[in-house]
């Protein structure tokens, strides 16, 4: 993640709950999950994770809310929300 300090509205995707939008500041793959940071961090770059897109969170699973179905731009993703706490939203109203 940027050392640069973030606006007071960003919060981690893996945190935000059903209709959460916003635009994203900022992808880390120090979050979690079972991948290696780097391959983490790649992989949801490829997926279309990049900072500037904007974001919904569409869909919250029955057990545990997850995973998550995430509109990123005009592409709907599913994503488990351990591997989604990298990504930095800054939330819209």
């Amino acid at each position: 993640m940027p050392d640069a300090i973030l606006p007071v509205d960003t919060i981690s995707l893996g945190q935000g709950r059903k209709g959460l939008r916003g635009k994203i500041v900022a992808i880390s793959g120090q979050a979690g999950g079972t991948l290696a940071p780097a391959e983490l961090e790649r992989r949801l770059l490829e997926m279309g994770f990049v900072e500037g897109a904007h974001i919904e969170i569409l869909h919250e699973g029955f057990i545990g809310r997850d995973p998550i179905a995430v509109r990123v731009d005009d592409t709907t993703i599913a994503l488990r929300r351990r591997e989604a706490a990298g990504i930095l939203v800054l939330a819209q109203s």
